[in-house]
């Protein structure tokens, strides 16, 4: 059999999973599989500034292009950088592979230099990780991490590589013919149970009200066509969690949005009115729900997942179907009756009519105002990326996702800082696209430093921050539940960002004005050479609305500011 280094053996297995891409920082340990690198130009390296920027920009490649994404750390401090993007990605179900260099094997556990116990770290945070200690178990960890990453609830896996393994040599043994691959004790659910399926069926054809609920993991399965198929055909309104923007289109009738705690006043209303929700690949967020004991409280539940650990976690299912989302709704297509619009989607469209989301009217800049520009500019075709906090509530609100894949966020983890280095991945990932990072300027000082990165790549993402001054969320809870008591959410010390920008090479300007937004947005789109960061000046008090406060339910919602005297104390 043919030898080669661990490292040739390692980029040969990248090459075997489809990997073009890697996103990474070299280091001490790292240098044998970068010295690999430099003879494989058909892997991309792109050298960001930041190992957190990796992970996220790994999971923007990811959930933009369906692929698993790839970063690379050295051991220590490189290794512990990854941790907050792993943990993005375990919360949200991307499939990555986290590769990372170690000390050699014999230096482990005496406290060596950059050593840490990064699979004990990750262990929590990772679908699987593993340790290498022998060079003929190289090929195999290889091949399990990209497989179990990928299939079933995908996820995060790490290959932790000490640098002696990297260097030994290796005996190459060929992926099997066939392309199988089989793990031992791992067996992701496929179809779903015949039985349950068809008693699904039943309750979808006797229900009177039902609502169709659909999450993440129905973009992870690639069931946007069946599940749009199975609401045509059952006529069935469909509401979407963050993450599951786009698998049904949000510009189409029969589409309510985002329910929860600043989504839309109609999606929450229909909820908690139906009595049949028949949930594809969520997994009933505390965002969404709210008080569990009057969530949806008349409602059956069928709950299709690919992970039977969600399934009555939070809410009991009356059907439980464990199984591939596309298969398992496809199946479902075949089995329902077709169904005519009646007195429930009468009700909610005028429901929809009487609490409709809008743009505040005013002669000060408003973060609404500027995704609704954004959107219009785009005409909603934009890849859309978000850090956290408020404009990332505006940005559900206001971008409608039509596709799968289309709008990417961090979601249960809510961490600050993705928006940027996801935007990053996903225009390496599609760069026909336009890329827009919507971002507040909290934010996006947590990765600014990826400019240079954007800038020498000549990736040609734009940035618009709703700059408010404040770290917007908390704020608005501090006014609104802490008697306008701010404390720590002043950003006082921010930057002129468009000089920032300038400084590493990118563009942008500055925005005061409503009647400066769309020309500004529009030059935005004639840069393709470069970053663009747009610095829109908007309210500093502006507060997300409808808005269900923490661990309520829908009958406290706040439609509108609760106080109509709403100046806070500055």
């Amino acid at each position: 059999m043919p030898t080669m280094t661990g490292s040739q053996a390692l980029l040969r297995v990248l090459k075997e999973n489809g990997v073009d891409v890697i996103f990474g920082i070299p280091g001490g340990v790292t240098i044998p599989i970068y010295d690999a690198l430099y003879d494989e130009p058909s892997i991309r390296h792109i050298l960001v500034r930041h190992e957190q920027a990796a992970a996220l920009a790994a999971e923007g490649y990811a959930r933009r292009s369906g692929k698993v994404g790839v970063c690379l750390a050295t051991s220590g401090p490189g290794a512990t950088n990854l941790v907050t993007g792993i943990a993005n990605a375990m919360m949200d179900s991307i499939p990555i592979v986290a590769i990372t260099g170690q000390v050699k094997t014999f230096a482990i556990g005496r406290d060596s230099f950059q050593e840490a116990d990064v699979t004990g770290i990750t262990m929590p945070i990772t679908k699987h990780n593993r340790l290498v200690k022998r060079p003929q178990d190289l090929l195999e960890t290889l091949r399990e991490a990209f497989y179990i990453a990928r299939t079933g609830r995908p996820g995060p896996v790490l290959v932790d590589l000490p640098s002696d393994v990297s260097t030994s040599q290796v005996e190459w043994v060929g992926p099997h013919p066939n392309g199988d691959f089989q793990l031992e004790g791992y067996h992701p659910p496929g179809e779903g149970d015949p039985l349950a399926i068809a008693e699904a069926a039943r309750l979808i054809d006797a229900a009177e009200r039902p609502i169709l609920y659909v999450g993440g993991g129905a973009v992870s399965a690639n069931a946007s066509e069946p599940v749009r198929a199975l609401a045509r055909k059952a006529n069935l309104y469909v509401v979407n969690t963050l993450l599951g923007k786009g698998v049904y289109p949000e510009t189409d009738r029969q589409s309510l949005g985002m329910p929860g705690m600043h989504g839309t006043t109609y999606a929450s209303y229909a909820i908690n009115h139906c009595d049949l929700m028949i949930v594809v690949g969520a997994r009933f967020d505390d965002r969404v729900t709210g008080d569990l004991k009057t969530f949806a409280p008349g409602a059956k539940v069928i709950h299709i997942d690919i992970d039977p650990a969600e399934i009555g976690k939070n809410r009991a299912a009356d059907v439980a179907i464990e199984g591939d989302a596309r298969l398992v709704v496809r199946a479902l297509v075949e089995q329902v009756a077709p169904r005519e619009r009646g007195a429930w989607e009468e009700s909610l469209d005028q429901y929809r009519a009487e609490h409709p989301l809008t743009v505040p009217e005013s002669d000060e800049l408003t973060p609404q105002q500027v995704i609704q520009a954004v959107y219009e500019v785009t005409e909603g075709n934009a890849v859309v990326t978000t850090d956290v906090g408020q404009h990332q509530m505006w940005a559900a609100q206001f971008y409608l996702a039509k596709e799968p894949r289309q709008f990417l966020s961090s979601g249960g983890l809510g961490a600050m800082g993705y928006g940027f280095p996801a935007a990053i991945g996903a225009q390496v990932a599609d760069p026909e696209a336009v890329v827009f990072d919507i971002a507040g300027d909290g934010s996006i000082q947590m990765n600014i430093q990826e400019l240079a990165t954007a800038t020498h790549e000549q990736l040609p993402v734009k940035v618009a921050v709703l700059n408010n001054g404040y770290l917007g969320m908390v704020r608005q809870w501090q006014e609104l539940l802490y008697q306008k008591r701010y404390s720590g959410v002043r950003l006082a010390g921010n930057p002129d960002f468009v000089k920032v920008a300038e400084a590493y090479g990118a563009t942008g300007r500055t925005v005061t004005r409503p009647a400066e937004v769309r020309p500004a947005l529009e030059w935005s789109l004639t840069v393709t050479d470069r970053p663009c960061f747009l610095d829109f000046r908007v309210a500093p008090e502006e507060s997300v609305f409808p808005m269900i406060p923490a661990g309520k339910s829908f009958s406290d919602i706040w439609e509108t500011h609760p106080n109509p005297s709403k100046g806070a104390d500055r």
